[in-house]
């Protein structure tokens, strides 16, 4: 019995042994063929120096000469140099200890930063797999090193980005961010920018996995750059109307209408809940928040920035479009002074966008009025005659209160503006209005 289990236990070993074996053979390979590329790479470049050489002949020749063969040997050596560091770099990642993985992954940033060859050499070295691993470990500075070398490995590499995904990135992210410290929060959203990029090309996210550490992020105390960053990815995830689901189930939509008021953040916050509204999940969470509309009307008072009226403007257009219960809230929380003076003085887009809110609420108006306030053409109710007379003096007074109206709320735009050198346009824009161009 004895002699089975040693048996047994000895060709455990003997497999173990074999398979470290195996993926150092594997992993010396992958550095034989890059030692080999790079001889390539200067035989190549030392024929071009030959050639530069020969080609000299404005100076004296032996001066060039020894000019060009010292700068070449540099050249040489520097390239010989960097060869056996990231050689070292990249053992000592794969078999060195904590202590030494820890440094090589700040070496591996380093070199990546330096040249963009080396991005995709990285996948071939299998380094990618190993600072995934890194990520879930609970020491601050070995997972802050792998999360540094990671942004630079993923900047610009659509390749290295997806093997991130495939390694399992998104399920090393910290469930609770508030034990997460800052810094390493806004290097965590950093590499999620980046890695939500390939939301556009299509390649599967796991939504359930990094929506939730966005959104913790964002309704935490941290830097707006960090925020601005999260915010940065949501969008680019809302870009699919699929993620729509997953993000609304998340609270995306509060969150960004509380963030929407902040100066430094609206603007990317308004261009997600644009793309989130336009779905029927988004516009129906927004519709039932109490952020809204008076959030959104916050924001169509902000002169100096009219890219975020503008987004403000279409979220409220389409939430207003064929909702008599939308427009009902946007009317009693005042919409319509404050859509008027964007109309009047907001950027050419803004005010087209005004103009037409301006339009529904007035038509919902005369609609109601028609429905419910005197007598009207056709419903002329038996033995009530009308004095034709005392109809044109109705209506005369009508246009007189609707005037009056304009004139009030002119003089108020006027002054909120403090544009005195407009007033005279203004003034001419009351006068020739009649109630059928503007609805007060």
């Amino acid at each position: 019995m004895s002699t089975s289990s040693s048996s047994s236990s000895s060709s455990t070993s003997s497999s173990n042994i074999w398979l470290i074996s195996n993926k150092r053979l594997q992993f010396f390979s992958r550095i034989r063929r890059f030692l080999q590329s790079k001889a390539a790479r200067k035989r190549c470049t030392d024929s071009e120096h030959v050639e530069d050489i020969k080609n000299i002949s404005t100076a004296p020749k032996t001066i060039n000469q020894e000019v060009i063969q010292v700068t070449v040997q540099e050249k040489e050596q520097i390239e010989d140099d960097s060869s056996v560091a990231l050689q070292k770099s990249v053992k000592r990642l794969h078999f060195g200890s904590w202590e030494e993985k820890e440094m090589a992954a700040l070496e591996i940033q380093r070199f990546a930063k330096e040249d963009v060859k080396i991005k995709k050499l990285m996948a071939e070295l299998g380094v990618i797999h190993v600072l995934v691993s890194m990520v879930a470990t609970e020491v601050v500075g070995r997972r802050r090193a792998a999360v540094q070398a990671l942004i630079e490995l993923a900047n610009g590499t659509y390749t290295n980005k997806a093997l991130m995904v495939e390694a399992g990135i998104l399920t090393k992210l910290p469930m609770n961010v508030d034990i997460v410290d800052k810094l390493t929060r806004r290097e965590f959203a950093e590499l999620m920018l980046s890695l939500s990029s390939l939301a556009n090309k299509q390649f599967p996210l796991s939504l359930s996995e990094i929506v939730p550490f966005l959104v913790g992020i964002l309704e935490s105390e941290s830097s707006l750059e960090t925020k601005e960053l999260c915010i940065g990815s949501l969008y680019n995830l809302s870009a699919v109307l699929e993620n729509a689901r997953p993000l609304v189930s998340n609270g995306v939509v509060n969150t960004l209408l509380k963030l929407c008021s902040a100066k430094e953040l609206s603007e990317k916050s308004l261009a997600t809940l644009g793309n989130l509204v336009v779905t029927s999940m988004g516009k129906k969470a927004m519709e039932g928040s109490p952020l809204v509309p008076d959030s959104l009307m916050e924001i169509l008072t902000w002169e100096e920035k009219p890219k975020c009226q503008e987004s403000s403007l279409y979220i409220l257009m389409i939430l207003a479009h064929q909702s008599l219960a939308q427009q009902d809230k946007m009317a009693k929380s005042g919409i319509v002074h404050v859509i008027l003076e964007v109309a009047l003085v907001g950027s050419p887009l803004a005010q087209k966008r005004a103009l037409k809110l301006l339009q529904w609420f007035k038509d919902e108006r005369q609609a109601k009025m028609g429905s419910h306030s005197g007598p009207q053409t056709g419903r002329i109710a038996m033995g009530s005659p009308v004095n034709p007379r005392e109809a044109q003096g109705g209506r005369k007074l009508m246009k007189n209160l609707v005037k009056q109206s304009l004139h009030k709320n002119m003089e108020i735009i006027t002054r909120r503006a403090n544009a005195a050198d407009d007033s005279s346009k203004l003034k001419s824009l009351v006068i020739s209005t009649s109630s059928k161009s503007l609805p007060y």
